[in-house]
């Protein structure tokens, strides 16, 4: 793909991501919308399938050759070799409490990599995107966007490590890992899903982990934070968004975090 399809590719994606999120604000701190369980337990509400759809009815339109994976629909095939994946709401618990820290995750993915990425957090009015090849940017409300860029902090005890829920660390048997990362790091916050992502890639935070991850969640992640100056990998080290974790860092900090991961 040469850099004009992805340049379009991104400007479609951050229209649909910016649109997507004025359709969840509609219902964001309302009393009457529906919360239901999905089969995993995780909760899905009407705000979330309704942004999913119009993420799909925008990018197919504009790329009808591309593939489509969600985190609510069924997954749409495509024949280019491209594939969007996208999360309509991450951080819908969050959402769902009227907390704002949540954000609609659009990724492009080709041959195994993802390469591009929007975080939109519609509340906060914030935005991060990058493509391959033409760098991580951010904007805030209607302001010109600027460089993303991490934190140039070195060490871990320097550092703000986040995370969005702490139990998932017990439900994968390393509780450990999180208690030693709090332990030796400047502070810690939950200040978790998408957002945790964005502070990452601005250098308002050097660590950000998450010990469950699915596709969706992470597919627009690498991207941003890799051209942000930081380094995206599961917790063995490879820079995947398929094996189930993830940790996001400022580079400068990562294998320090990693050493903690791996001897969980």
């Amino acid at each position: 793909m040469d850099h004009q399809e992805l340049r379009d590719r991104l400007r479609t994606a951050l229209i649909a991501a910016r649109e997507a999120g004025e359709i969840a604000l509609r219902s964001f701190r309302r009393q009457d919308f529906s919360v239901q369980l999905k089969h995993d337990s995780s909760p899905v509400t009407e705000a979330d399938r309704a942004a999913e759809e119009h993420l799909r009815y925008r990018l197919h339109e504009a790329f009808p050759d591309d593939g489509i994976l969600g985190e609510e629909l069924p997954e749409l095939p495509g024949k280019s070799g491209c594939r969007w994946v996208l999360d309509p709401i991450d951080g819908t618990r969050s959402f769902i409490c009227g907390v704002p820290l949540w954000g609609q995750l659009v990724g492009l993915e080709h041959g195994q990599r993802s390469l591009l990425g929007v975080i939109h957090l519609p509340v906060l009015a914030e935005t991060v995107y990058a493509a391959e090849g033409q760098g991580a940017w951010y904007q805030s409300g209607d302001a010109p966007s600027v460089p993303a860029r991490v934190s140039a902090k070195p060490t871990l005890k320097e550092s703000l490590f986040c995370t969005s829920i702490v139990r998932l660390f017990d439900e994968v048997g390393h509780r450990a890992a999180y208690q030693t990362l709090q332990a030796r790091a400047w502070e810690t916050r939950t200040w978790g899903d998408c957002y945790g992502y964005v502070l990452v890639a601005t250098g308002r935070a050097e660590v950000m982990v998450d010990p469950k991850l699915q596709v969706w969640d992470c597919a627009a992640l690498q991207p941003v934070i890799e051209a942000a100056g930081g380094r995206f990998t599961d917790w063995d080290g490879l820079p995947t968004i398929y094996t189930g974790n993830g940790v996001a860092t400022n580079g400068l900090v990562h294998e320090e975090v990693l050493s903690i991961l791996r001897r969980r």
